[in-house]
């Protein structure tokens, strides 16, 4: 059955239909509104969150409604996933519908006793972000964090993640910004020495927020294929968003779960309007499009995120970023109308 709504939705993007006979393929599910830091690059510093989790009928309502096409649900958002008291409970609950799961966390509350539970979880991927390889860095960003206590608590998780044996994918994750550029190699070095880490991604800044300016350049921009497969951002109140960037560029939501089944969300107005100008070469015309930092992969690139489960895409997704950036590929694979990636300072040593 995922099979087939794969292809439907591969169908679909490359014809450019702005009705769509599937459902996405992942979600991004914000199970909670809360947060313990201040970063700079967030996009809560510019849009303030209430102190709000989901609700258990919202959770329920997506997971139900999309069981069959969704293949991945990434319960993150604005909020740190572990101020959410029931986040275990929603992952098992993804699970026993046949949908994979996966976590991006601070590293503030990864204690021993979490660690034992997730590991313990059917958790398929987590994100351990840490932007910085100092002390002075990593705290600029990450502003209510302790360095060595985030560190020990991640490396304490991944010893712990390969003594056990567990599948659970661990990502150790920067994003590059202007103020940690320099500390680049010293995160890889670090962190690919550690046991239990499968993957160390270098991820470019996608927020505007601390270098704003960057944009889709040209009037014309490629077909952006996440309006086709998501993933759709859902926050913890019930309303969906078009993908992740939408919301925190002031998009409008493409409905809400307490009002219309997802199914009838996945071809609202909304959408079927971004889909008809995107798949007209016109979506630089939509404002939150114009403003949008992420990039747009090359048609094949995107096809292949059709093609394949989710779980393998996100898997080779920071490989294929990474042979990108290091000119193995060409770069035009990954960065379309857009001068380049973002500029990096290499001699930067201050934040």
């Amino acid at each position: 059955m995922r099979f087939w709504n794969r292809a439907k939705l591969l169908w679909s993007f490359l014809t450019g239909r702005e009705r769509v006979p599937a459902l996405p393929v992942e979600y991004i599910v914000e199970t909670t509104a809360k947060c313990n830091l201040y970063c700079p690059m967030c996009p809560r510093e510019t849009h303030k969150q209430p102190k709000e989790d989901m609700s258990d009928e919202i959770f329920e309502r997506l997971v139900q409604e999309s069981q069959g096409a969704a293949e991945h649900m990434m319960l993150i958002g604005l909020g740190e996933p572990f101020m959410d008291r029931k986040i275990f409970e929603r992952i098992e609950f993804c699970e026993r519908h046949g949908i994979a799961t996966l976590l991006s966390t601070n590293g503030t509350f990864l204690d021993e006793k979490n660690a034992e539970r997730l590991l313990a979880s059917p958790l398929a991927h987590i994100t351990l972000s840490f932007d910085g390889a100092s002390k002075e860095t990593f705290e600029y960003y990450r502003k209510g964090a302790r360095f060595e206590k985030v560190r020990d608590n991640f490396v304490r998780f991944a010893r712990m993640k390969h003594e056990r044996g567990s599948k659970i994918q661990v990502v150790m994750q920067m994003v590059r910004m202007p103020g940690n550029a320099h500390e680049v190699e010293a995160f890889r070095e670090f962190w690919s020495a550690v046991p239990g880490v499968d993957q160390v991604r270098v991820k470019e800044d996608e927020t505007n927020l601390v270098q704003p300016g960057s944009r889709h350049a040209s009037k014309t921009m490629r077909r952006c294929h996440y309006l086709w497969r998501g993933a759709m951002y859902v926050k913890h109140d019930g309303r969906v968003y078009p993908c992740c960037q939408s919301y925190a560029l002031d998009g409008e939501p493409a409905g809400d779960l307490r009002e219309r089944p997802l199914a009838e969300i996945f071809n609202s107005d909304v959408l079927r309007r971004l889909r008809r100008l995107h798949a007209a070469g016109r979506g630089a015309e939509v404002d939150m499009c114009s403003r949008c930092s992420t990039p747009i992969p090359h048609p094949v690139l995107a096809a292949a995120s059709l093609l394949l489960p989710a779980e393998r895409v996100r898997r080779a997704l920071p490989l294929v970023e990474r042979l990108i950036r290091g000119r193995k590929l060409p770069q035009r694979l990954l960065t379309p109308e857009r001068s380049g990636l973002v500029q990096i300072q290499k001699d930067a040593n201050t934040v």
